[in-house]
């Protein structure tokens, strides 16, 4: 059943908001984390009184799978990637989201016609889109700096360790892009079997050189430390490096990796009338414009594109530090969510198979 959330009036009697007064929201922590907390969490709180619980994973939609499988779930709202949020929908793990319950545009143009393509799953809505992108310590580089995907490989020319994560969709994609594959037919390529092996021939010649991280934080701590010269690494996280701790980092554009994350809610989530009444709060227009004040991820409504302004610093403006900005989506490889659920078991075998050999 529908519930219509009166904010003023939420509090003062005995129903859903006297019954659920949390909601535990299980998202990615770091400064993506505190972007959520200011952008949604505080001003829900505010508005209905109920608190918001945040538990930070290295990857949400891995405890996500783990309750449900134990039958104990326990998180309301998990914001995870859209491939991950199509499989687990298919395995009816999730409940589903009809966009006509999503609040409408300012002008009010429906959710379903304002917000990106791909942001409205059956079982998902999109929050914000971001990049995997490749970023060097300026430090490491006299002269010469690197511009490119191919320059990443290039150790010769652009000596050091690179960072990567410890994950086949975000190598080898890169692999392909620097081996000269344009971005529009990566995934062409990487259907194929030949495709792999190129993939992986050319994570050879950086093997031994790669130092693989798991956890967001992880590639801008190896930067910090020197442990590698050039990562790839979250856009919104190098921006906070780079803005917020003067950081002496640039981003390489070239080759990024765009994806969406989503909030959905899992079905015999603890509190599922508070984490719907949270998703449609988070995911309106204002709420999408805010949390790009705090981080460089692109609002996933196309009425917050003109709402986002300067970050939080009051000078620096966030839109060339958007993923979605002309730059940033010259040579931009976009999430195929229907190749990774396909593919994802097949690949993710044989990225570990060639991991582990030597």
């Amino acid at each position: 059943m529908k519930t219509t959330l009166i904010l003023t009036t939420a509090l003062t009697g005995f129903g859903f908001a006297a019954a659920a007064q949390e909601v535990n929201v299980v998202s990615w922590g770091g400064a993506y984390e505190v972007s959520q907390v200011e952008a949604y969490n505080k001003p829900f709180t505010a508005e209905t009184g109920i608190k918001v619980n945040m538990i930070a994973a290295d990857n949400p939609a891995t405890p996500l799978r783990a309750q449900v499988e134990a039958n104990n779930v326990t998180g309301d709202v998990f914001d995870i990637e859209v491939s991950d949020a199509i499989r687990l929908c298919d395995e009816g793990a999730l409940v589903e989201i009809d966009p006509a319950d999503l609040p409408a545009a300012p002008d009010g143009t429906p959710a379903a016609e304002d917000f990106v393509p791909g942001a409205l799953q059956e079982c998902a809505v999109a929050n914000i889109v971001w990049g995997t992108v490749i970023s060097y310590n300026t430090t490491k580089f006299e002269g010469q700096a690197p511009s490119t995907a191919a320059d990443f490989f290039d150790t010769e020319t652009f000596p050091g360790k690179r960072g990567l994560p410890k994950n086949p969709k975000r190598t080898l994609y890169l692999a392909l892009i620097a081996d000269g594959v344009p971005a529009e037919e990566v995934y062409d390529v990487l259907g194929t079997d030949e495709g792999v092996e190129r993939a992986f021939a050319k994570l050879d010649t950086i093997k031994a050189d790669t130092v693989w991280w798991d956890a967001g934080a992880q590639p801008v701590q190896l930067l910090a430390d020197g442990e590698v010269s050039m990562t790839t690494v979250y856009n919104g996280r190098i921006f906070d490096a780079i803005v917020a701790e003067n950081q002496p980092f640039e981003i390489i554009w070239d080759g990024q990796y765009m994806d969406m994350d989503m909030f959905v809610i899992p079905k015999d989530a603890p509190n599922p009338e508070a984490a719907m009444e949270y998703l449609k709060f988070a995911t309106g227009t204002q709420r999408l414009a805010d949390q790009a004040k705090y981080i460089a991820y692109g609002p996933s409504r196309k009425s917050s594109a003109s709402l986002v302004g300067l970050y939080q610093d009051g000078k620096t403006e966030m839109a060339p530090h958007m993923p979605t900005s002309p730059e940033a989506l010259e040579n931009a490889v976009l999430d195929d969510p229907e190749f990774w659920a396909d593919h994802s078991a097949e690949l993710t075998e044989r990225f570990n198979s060639w991991l582990a050999s030597s």
